[in-house]
């Protein structure tokens, strides 16, 4: 259960996996694995993320400290109580400047729970709306190398091109998953254009996890929260060599 306290705008929308199912069950040691040095391996879902419903701009969200008025009263892992779940007060993020991001410890499950607002993309810096900015780009553009060449003029071209690829990656395999999840009410095709002509909004990814909030967890971020995602009935990307030295030059000589 999730309440909000002093913020009528904003609800604390809680998702969980179903794999944590076997923490609730009151063993604090289900579902971990120990290695050689006898220390709890790092899994995948240590760090577990939920909503904070909120249709405000990153910059209202700073403004108005929201971070401060999110609760969390019941233990995603042990909503009958007991575990000492309590505040673990916030975490700041690089972009936007000033941006803290509420967050919760359960000491029997020994995990963190975050609260993140939906205009923060997760698992990356920057907003949902600056994603949308780029993939909507990328989709006018007439290529890929035309959309980046003035992007990010700090940036060399190889990798601004590797980062909106794999940006361009994430968000249409959330599109897809979406659509496969909601046939009958997305009948146009996996794209940031025509979804928006769809639902009539110019901030299609904050609506997206408004209406699909309930599989957050499987979608890929930064949409979604499971940044192990892998993409599914995407091309795979381009073969790039290892890091390190070149290997040795061949000169093959082309007799006549």
């Amino acid at each position: 259960m999730c309440s909000v306290q002093s913020a009528p705008a904003v609800i604390l929308i809680c998702t969980r996996r179903a794999s944590f199912g076997t923490l609730a069950k009151g063993s604090s040691q289900a579902g971990r694995k120990v290695v050689r040095h006898g220390r709890r391996r790092a899994d995948r879902d240590w760090c577990l993320q939920v909503r904070l419903a909120t249709s405000t701009t990153s910059e209202d969200y700073v403004t108005g400290k929201l971070w401060e008025c999110a609760t969390l009263i019941a233990c995603p892992w042990h909503p009958q109580g007991g575990c000492g779940f309590a505040c673990h007060g916030t975490y700041g993020r690089v972009e936007p400047t000033g941006t803290r991001v509420a967050r919760w410890y359960c000491p029997t499950a020994r995990r963190t729970v975050s609260a993140l607002p939906d205009c923060l993309a997760s698992h990356r810096s920057g907003t949902l709306d600056e994603c949308e900015l780029i993939v909507r780009l990328v989709e006018n553009a007439p290529s890929l190398s035309a959309a980046c060449h003035d992007l990010r003029p700090e940036v060399q071209l190889p990798g601004i091109l590797r980062f909106v690829t794999r940006l361009v990656r994430q968000i249409t395999n959330a599109l897809k998953g979406i659509k496969g999840l909601m046939p009958i009410r997305f009948t146009c095709q996996p794209r940031l254009c025509e979804i928006a002509a769809l639902l009539d909004t110019s901030q299609v990814l904050m609506t997206l996890r408004d209406i699909a909030w309930r599989y957050l967890p499987q979608l890929p971020t930064p949409l979604g929260f499971n940044p192990h995602c892998k993409a599914v009935h995407i091309d795979k990307e381009p073969f790039q060599h290892g890091a390190g030295r070149d290997p040795p030059m061949a000169f093959v000589e082309c007799g006549r």
